[in-house]
């Protein structure tokens, strides 16, 4: 489960900027006029940038899931603890596909759960990816989705936490 461990960040310490919603509830790059792009100190590195799809900004489109408290929540003691693992072993898996690359738990007890950040295009995708977790499928959890810009370098922090993390969820 070592892999797991990183997908406990959170997405508020990494967020370094997000869209407003536009009439087709789409993100979509910011305009700015030819020959106003303010030059970067510390160098661009045009590979890495190519590498994670990122735009001019360093930004690109992900779907944001709010996992939210599923309308069935009369589960067993022993049956919620086994939709938990499987939750987890689901995450795992998409993980190690890099289709999620950031999820985790809010720590108030409210109808939201956590969030998750699909690298994927389409709502559609993130909600044929949710449709696969044993929590869902019980009713246990529901999600919500959005379409969200954000960094494009969030798949570095999944990797820099490997290095940060002592134990194993």
């Amino acid at each position: 489960m070592k892999k797991l461990s990183f997908l406990l960040i959170t997405s508020i310490g990494i967020v370094i900027s997000s869209c407003a919603r536009e009439e087709e509830n789409s993100c979509s790059e910011p305009q700015i006029e030819p020959g106003t792009e303010a030059s970067i100190e510390g160098g661009f590195d045009q590979q890495l940038a190519t590498e994670l799809e990122a735009d001019d900004y360093g930004m690109k489109q992900y779907v944001m899931a709010f996992l939210k408290k599923g309308p069935n929540q009369n589960q067993s003691p022993e049956e919620v603890q086994r939709l938990q693992l499987a939750h987890m072993e689901t995450i795992g898996k998409l993980a190690e596909q890099r289709l999620l690359i950031v999820s985790g738990p809010f720590m108030d007890d409210t109808e939201l759960r956590g969030v998750y950040i699909f690298d994927v295009k389409t709502m559609e995708e993130a909600e044929e990816l949710t449709k696969t977790d044993p929590a869902i499928k019980a009713g246990r959890l529901a999600f919500e989705f959005h379409p969200w810009y954000g960094s494009a370098a969030l798949i570095k922090a999944a990797e820099i936490h490997k290095t940060i993390s002592k134990k194993e969820i």
